[in-house]
């Protein structure tokens, strides 16, 4: 026996269909989450896992852009998947690199803190 079942639908918000700007707005939200996590971290690592959320958000927007632009019929488009596949491919490297500069700044100094990168200045 069910007492006070409530719909789906309480306060008019439809749990149909995920459109595009479902989409554009998770791609918005990992964009801002990023962002503030590179500009509110004095850490490395925590700025280059802000630099990952906004490549991840590109992703979104370009695999999103790539199903509602093409519609369901037709042959197989699959551009936005390839250009996803290129970024993943160079923020691999970016963040191969990344490291390898994190590891010797610590090596140097003892500590990743990015504050104590004016050392480096010549």
């Amino acid at each position: 026996m069910v007492v006070n079942a409530l719909p789906m639908n309480i306060v008019g918000i439809s749990f149909g269909v995920i459109g595009l700007q479902h989409y554009l707005l998770l791609a918005a939200l990992l964009f801002v989450c990023g962002l503030l996590t590179i500009l509110l971290k004095r850490n490395a690592i925590g700025i280059l896992m802000g630099v990952e959320l906004i490549l991840n958000a590109a992703n979104v927007n370009l695999v999103a852009f790539n199903r509602f632009s093409h519609g369901g019929g037709g042959a197989l488009k699959l551009d936005g998947q390839v250009f996803a596949i290129f970024v993943i491919v160079l923020a691999a490297a970016e963040a191969a690199v990344a490291l390898a500069i994190f590891l010797n700044f610590y090596n140097n100094f003892n500590t990743i803190d990015v504050e104590r990168a004016s050392n480096l200045r010549g």
